[in-house]
């Protein structure tokens, strides 16, 4: 499996932030020139990066987690014309979830279609880890999931009881993944954002 090679790959933890610098320029020796001097002009950021703790988690059984903050990556084969259909109810949808705002961890989703619609790259950010994370779309919204992965072959129906186990086969775990406000879920962010318009009706007010 692609991901169990590439996490093979992955350097012992515990090297210096020198022994870690070095390994990159053994890394980019073979770089084209553009490269080789984003390397070298990059030290001083890059040396701060190493040097600082690793902030990459587990998500559970598959996928990182930074903080409260998970991520979810799928690639699916569409059905026959499943690609035509999705596009057309998420065209039609306008960016319009409220299915993913009733599960109340979901911090974004996309839908990208890749090889010629032939295949469903599915990504999301979320918190908590993942067997809790499907389970909530399994109880809270399942025909808006049916809806959706219908399309792709091989869905066995959020009802089926098979469903997690159809998802997590088609993961695909990232290599590296950036949070910017890690220790934020869902709801603790649309609560500032409520706060935060509050406050600024109340400045408004007194100004």
């Amino acid at each position: 499996m692609a991901t169990q090679t590439a996490a093979a790959e992955r350097p012992k933890q515990g090297l210096t932030v020198e022994q870690k610098i070095q390994k990159l320029r053994e890394l980019y020796a073979d770089a084209s020139e553009i490269g080789r001097a984003a390397l070298e002009k990059g030290l001083p950021m890059l040396t701060q990066e190493l040097a600082a703790p690793p902030g990459a988690q587990t998500a559970g059984r598959i996928g990182l987690r930074q903080g409260k903050v998970s991520e979810l990556c799928v690639f699916l084969p569409f059905a026959k014309g499943g690609a035509k259909r999705l596009r057309g109810l998420l065209q039609l949808l306008e960016g319009n979830f409220r299915a993913a705002d009733a599960v109340g961890t979901v911090h974004d989703m996309r839908f990208v279609f890749v090889d010629n619609d032939t295949k469903l790259l599915f990504a999301t950010a979320y918190d908590g880890d993942f067997d809790p994370y499907i389970d909530d779309f399994s109880t809270k919204i399942p025909n808006a999931m049916d809806l959706w992965l219908s399309n792709c072959e091989g869905f066995p129906g959020m009802a089926s009881g098979k469903a997690k186990e159809w998802i997590f086969n088609h993961q695909i775990a990232a290599e590296a993944w950036y949070v910017n406000s890690p220790n934020l879920t869902a709801a603790e962010t649309r609560r500032l954002e409520r706060v935060g318009k509050a406050v600024e009706e109340f400045l408004d007010k007194i100004g």
